[in-house]
């Protein structure tokens, strides 16, 4: 008789483990679900298509570039997503509406050049919970995330589009980055 109590006793502990560690497991298996009272995700633009002309400096995203936007999108359907920022370009705009738009929220425009030091002290007053998502441009994320998280980026070239950055900051405000890619 205690031999089977202990084997229940064994069995419940090792489902109850089973069930925590399954939770745990899925929280840092790249869930966009969080405890943190705020969070940023800033992507640099999806794929654009090549500028007509020397003078074009505004292109749409390619089809790759919409699928990419409409991935983010869908990452980031279970998050708390409060506010979506893009700069005033269309690649930048286009990259940011279907997660804007799956949140019943507009796009707001944030000037490019303006100082990454500022515009991540703006972005950390407005926003002290919830995640809000920031699109910029190849050199200006790897800025914009090193003024949130205080740590080093590594520049990003002109080719890339698969970084997803998240600055997480806890209930103290301690920040923490992490860089998970994602794919069209």
């Amino acid at each position: 008789m205690a031999m089977t109590m202990s084997m229940r006793t064994l069995s419940a502990l090792a489902c109850i483990l089973g069930l925590v560690l399954a939770n745990v497991g899925c929280r840092h298996a790249g869930a966009d679900t969080t405890d943190t009272p705020s969070r940023f995700v800033v992507v640099r633009h999806a794929e654009k298509l090549a500028p007509r002309s020397d003078a074009d400096n505004d292109p749409a995203l390619t089809a790759a570039g919409l699928a990419r936007a409409d991935r983010l999108a869908r990452s980031l359907q279970d998050a708390d997503v409060v506010a979506v920022y893009a700069t005033g370009y269309r690649r930048t705009q286009q990259t940011a509406a279907p997660t804007a738009a799956a949140h019943g929220l507009a796009v707001r425009t944030y000037d490019a050049r303006a100082s990454v030091d500022a515009y991540a002290r703006q972005l950390r007053a407005e926003h002290a919970e919830g995640t809000v998502l920031v699109v910029g441009h190849s050199n200006t994320v790897p800025g914009i995330v090193a003024a949130l998280c205080g740590c080093p980026v590594p520049p990003m070239s002109e080719a890339e589009y698969d970084h997803r950055y998240y600055v997480e900051f806890d209930a103290k405000g301690s920040p923490r980055m992490s860089d998970r890619p994602y794919t069209p």
